[in-house]
């Protein structure tokens, strides 16, 4: 099998980036790979001899698989003038909503008539109506999620690629007589990790209670109920850390709504870490959590990263969040009960049950998610088409 594969690349700091990192020398194993040089991209140190990269221009030999990768965020934008009529094309789509890549494809670029042309297409009426009032200066917070922009994207594939299962009969439904192949998530194993040497690296104590969130920080990611819930939690006598791993635009106003709330001195904020680093980083937690407010369907790989470790999640309760088992992944309801869920997930870490739901995030982990085993159902679908 030949496979042309297009997405971001390290070190491009991009959660896509370092999937295609993990799982790329996996398929290369089983098929012969070219990956697309994006857009002033540098061969880090430790990029794979076994993996050839080719210009971003390289146009597809007739008997490739052409693979372009689409995420929600501009680091996707380079390719998507690959997405038009050709043999093998096989989009995988990691966000379910790509409303934000048609803006940075669009109007970032100041190209109006072309995100209205493309929104209208996806969304008949409506979308030509969504364009009208943004012209006029309008939109709202939930624009994206109501109009998720997935039709414009995906109009010429021959079959799409997804990481879950509500994503694959969303996508089916929305495109009748396509194949819609699952491969799950896969992120790489950190092997066995000494715990208190995690915790230690971070400057956190044995005896504390930490809750970790891992990944770009922004407010959509429910940092509010987060710390309302940590706040809680610490009321209750909880000697509770909050870690949160990664950067963004959120740190600052998360530092002014903790200290609103009185737990300041519970906060621990990393920044961006290493890559070389990072993989043993989420040991060092009790507990995980991944709330996202709206949510854009995305499979989170910070949730995968937990699970690799054996820690547990606490995830927002919908979409794809509910397809992983709840021992591993005890879920926070959506809407204002959500901070109470967290403390009493918190209340629970230390009881005899803790261990279970350790055991059965390690094993969540193995039973598909890992690139090995992501690569050969990467390759079993393509080899149905």
């Amino acid at each position: 099998m030949r496979i042309l594969w297009g997405s971001p690349l390290p070190p491009i700091r991009s959660g896509v980036a370092d999937y295609a990192f993990e799982i790329l020398p996996e398929l290369a194993s089983l098929a012969r790979v070219r990956v697309l040089s994006p857009p002033g991209w540098r061969e880090p140190s430790n990029w794979p001899a076994s993996l050839k990269v080719v210009p971003g221009d390289t146009p597809a030999d007739a008997d490739e698989i052409v693979l372009i990768h689409l995420g929600n965020n501009p680091h996707h934008e380079w390719l998507l003038h690959r997405l038009h009529p050709q043999g093998h094309l096989v989009p995988v789509v990691h966000d379910a909503v790509l409303h934000h890549l048609l803006v940075e494809s669009t109007l970032a670029l100041g190209d109006a008539s072309g995100f209205a042309g493309r929104l209208t297409e996806a969304h008949p009426g409506a979308g030509e109506a969504l364009a009208a009032a943004r012209r006029a200066g309008h939109h709202g917070r939930l624009d994206p999620f109501l109009f998720p922009a997935r039709g414009t994207f995906l109009k010429h594939a021959s079959a799409v690629i997804v990481h879950s299962r509500w994503a694959q009969k969303l996508i089916a439904e929305e495109n009748p007589g396509m194949r819609v192949g699952r491969v799950d998530l896969a992120v790489a194993d950190p092997g066995p990790i000494d715990r208190s040497a995690a915790r230690a690296s971070l400057g956190l104590s044995g005896d504390e209670i930490v809750l970790m969130h891992l990944g770009f920080l922004t407010p959509g990611k429910g940092l509010a109920e987060i710390l309302t819930g940590v706040a809680a939690a610490c009321r209750m006598g909880q000697q509770v850390r909050l870690a949160v791993v990664g950067e963004g635009d959120g740190m600052k106003p998360l530092h002014e709504a903790a200290t609103r709330v009185g737990i300041e001195d519970r906060l621990l904020t990393t920044g961006w870490v290493a890559p070389e680093l990072f993989p043993g980083v989420p040991a060092a937690a009790d507990l995980g959590v991944a709330f996202r407010t709206p949510s854009a369907g995305e499979t989170s790989a910070a949730t995968l990263r937990f699970f690799a470790c054996g820690v547990p999640v606490a995830v927002g309760g919908n979409r794809q969040f509910l397809e992983f088992p709840e021992t591993a992944a005890p879920r926070l309801t959506p809407g204002p009960s959500a901070p109470a869920d967290l403390a009493r997930i918190l209340a629970e870490i230390g009881t005899a049950g803790w261990a279970d739901r350790r055991r059965a995030a390690r094993s969540t982990y193995l039973e598909s998610h890992r690139p090995v085993q992501a690569a050969r159902a990467m390759v079993e679908f393509l080899q149905e088409l």
